[in-house]
């Protein structure tokens, strides 16, 4: 893979593009990684694994496929969103990445990317950049829409979405190249309010295989034409990151972290009452379960971009007295941590419910 990423690197050179972005932030070192595994579990572990190894002025561009496998939001209830009996019995694998959003299928006509780096090198525009530039070969011109999506003629081809964590943060999606959309169709259990929030009448209707648009296209060329645009829109010669310095003992935990039970489904909860609702920045759904006159478990569901919403919300809730104003009050302490609009719906979801 050296040899073919310093191939395409120095034919770069010889091209402007490279100039695009030079001096926009301090990046100054690009590395590649390609998994060569269609596991999830193993795949998610390695996307972790690279989030901790990456370096200031550093991005990480690393490709990865997965068969079979319906991929859900860091907050979304599995049971809800994937037909789950029907995937496990066709042979496919349940998965829960940690950024937000809602579900996605994959399968080997799709690639997903992402980039690693460290937040004050963090650039969504310029990331997405690089997938744009790389379609321009194929004679197709994507554009960024909505909340997290790249379509062509405002038909969607990838689906993004974005986790940080300790000063580090990774931007991932999905590249819909070959997709059999009557799995996805099959597999995924989209709910109405969403659907009619995006315009269609289903999830079908929405996307577009990008081997419709260019029969062409397919992903060996489509990788090589990544790692082309990387190399131009950062501006800095990809290395390969050899597999001699990933660690296997870590990466094999966070594989079973990944596959075990307790991360795809959480733990069952008998909830008192029960707040759902989709706003414009997305799904909500909580669950509460009283004790006396006070809150004593809480669950969240969501499939909004912020993946710390489920996170804040339980650890504001739990024990507080079940009163509208006691409940509004630790709501408001979420100001600054949660997006204003998100947590304005919140407040009035819990504030229109007929229990007060």
């Amino acid at each position: 893979m050296s040899y073919l990423l310093a191939g395409i690197a120095r034919a770069v050179w010889q091209q402007p593009h490279y100039l695009l972005f030079m001096g926009e932030n301090m990046i100054t070192r690009t590395r590649i990684y390609i998994s060569d595994s269609t596991c999830p579990y193993h795949n998610l572990a390695i996307e972790e694994h690279l989030l901790h190894l990456v370096e200031d002025g550093e991005c990480i561009l690393y490709l990865w496929q997965n068969k079979h496998t319906v991929v859900i939001g860091r907050n979304q209830n599995a049971l809800k969103e994937c037909n789950t009996e029907k995937l496990e019995a066709d042979g496919g694998k349940l998965a829960r990445r940690l950024s937000g959003g809602g579900s996605v299928y994959h399968d080997l006509g799709n690639l997903n990317f992402t980039f690693l780096v460290k937040e004050r090198d963090y650039d969504v525009d310029r990331q997405l950049s690089v997938i744009v530039r790389a379609l321009e070969d194929f004679g197709l011109k994507a554009e960024k829409t909505g909340r997290n999506d790249l379509c062509i003629d405002q038909r969607k081809f990838s689906g993004n979405a974005f986790y940080r964590h300790l000063g580090r943060c990774y931007h991932h999606g999905t590249i819909i190249v070959d997709v059999d959309l009557e799995n996805m169709t099959k597999y995924l259990n989209v709910s109405r309010d969403k659907l009619r929030s995006k315009g269609v009448s289903s999830v079908k209707s929405r996307v577009v295989n990008l081997k419709e648009l260019n029969n062409s296209i397919n992903i060996p060329d489509l990788k090589r034409a990544l790692i082309k645009a990387f190399a131009e829109i950062y501006g800095a010669e990809p290395e390969s990151i050899p597999d001699r310095d990933l660690d296997r003992e870590e990466i094999k935990k966070l594989e079973e972290k990944y596959a075990s039970h307790k991360w795809l489904f959480g733990k069952r909860m008998k909830a008192d009452l029960s707040l759902s609702r989709r706003f414009d920045w997305g799904e909500i759904s909580i669950n509460l379960q009283i004790q006396g006159d006070s809150i004593a478990e809480v669950q969240v569901f969501s499939d909004a971009m912020d993946e710390t919403i489920a996170e804040l919300l339980v650890s504001c809730l739990t024990g507080v007295r079940f009163r509208l104003e006691s409940i509004v009050d630790v709501l408001r302490g979420l100001e600054g941590k949660l997006e204003q609009e998100a947590l304005a719906d919140i407040i009035d979801l819990i504030k229109t419910q007929e229990i007060w």
